[in-house]
């Protein structure tokens, strides 16, 4: 086995597996802590490199494309810290990581890997059920649904639809981009329903607007991945999704797919949601009325609430 242990993590390569494991200490990112290690097998590997520098070297796994439901849903846009497939190499250990490098491109070689692009994920993404807590809200996948949950910074548009369901098979597209610290960044839940809409993160009731800790708002990429892996794989060029138990009857996948209201409340009557329906679509007229929500805009967030219930 080819390993090299460092304080930024450990990689492992035992000749099918490249087994990488994030470090403790604080200077790694909350990110790839979290993330936590990394089974890559060979066959999603497309090459090694190791970067020498005067002080610190990084060890650099490229995948092939198609490959990582991670790299699929932040499209290269993670930071190169937060990065799981670099890991900083101590000068003095130089030695040990081309040695790492070398096993796994002899092993490549050997085992013939191809570099096209991959017909399906050959990694399976973070585990699920996933949460992370932004400065918009908080965002949560179980598998089968996203839920958003607003803050009470999130814009009035937003807390007037209330909390936001979307089944699985209504997620056309995942769209994540990072919030840098300098600029916003946002997750962006593009279904059949929304898929033209133009509304901008802050009022997307689809979108959580990222603006406030970056090092926390990165965690959202957890979920883009988790729904990513979930989602029919790029090559296929269908938007059909995978279907989910053979056994299941298709009754039984559709109710499974709506959203279910919370059964352990007793306020939760049809009067009593009926009532809120008619409270947040009185918000909305409002909001329209007092030029917060342009004609279209109005129009699309209505929607969105009428279909939450």
């Amino acid at each position: 086995m080819a390993e090299i242990i460092q304080r930024d993590g450990t990689w492992a390569f035992d000749g099918s597996t490249v087994r990488i494991t994030p470090g403790l200490h604080r200077s790694v990112p909350l990110f790839r802590q979290t993330y936590g290690e990394v089974a890559v097998p060979l066959e999603a590997v497309a090459g090694v490199v190791y970067e020498p520098e005067r002080k610190r070297g990084r060890l650099r796994l490229r995948l092939r494309e198609g490959a990582d439901p991670l790299l699929q849903a932040t499209g290269g846009r993670l930071p190169d810290a937060a990065d799981p497939y670099r890991l900083s190499v101590d000068i003095d250990r130089s030695g040990v990581a081309e040695y790492v490098a070398e096993e796994i491109r002899h092993a490549l070689l050997i085992e013939q890997i191809p570099k096209e692009p991959a017909g399906a994920y050959l990694l399976p993404g973070p585990p699920v059920p996933v949460s992370v807590r932004s400065s918009d809200g908080t965002v949560s996948f179980d598998g089968a649904r996203v839920r958003i949950d607003w803050s009470d910074t999130s814009d009035r548009v937003k807390r007037a639809t209330g909390p936001r369901i979307i089944g699985l098979p209504d997620v056309v597209q995942v769209e994540w981009l990072p919030n840098s610290g300098y600029e916003d960044g946002y997750l962006r839940f593009v279904t059949r329903d929304s898929v033209f809409s133009k509304l901008p993160p802050e009022k997307d009731p689809f979108t959580l607007d990222l603006w406030g800790s970056a090092r926390r708002d990165l965690l959202t990429a957890l979920v883009a991945t988790a729904v990513m892996a979930r989602l029919p794989h790029p090559s296929t060029g269908t938007g059909e999704h995978v279907q989910g138990d053979p056994l299941q009857t298709s009754e039984t996948r559709q109710q499974s797919q709506q959203p279910q209201p919370p059964q352990t409340s007793p306020q939760n009557t049809p009067q009593n949601i009926h009532d809120v329906l008619l409270r947040r679509l009185r918000e909305l007229g409002e909001l329209h009325r007092d030029g917060v929500l342009t004609d279209e805009e109005f129009a699309t967030t209505k929607a969105a609430v009428l279909r939450g219930f």
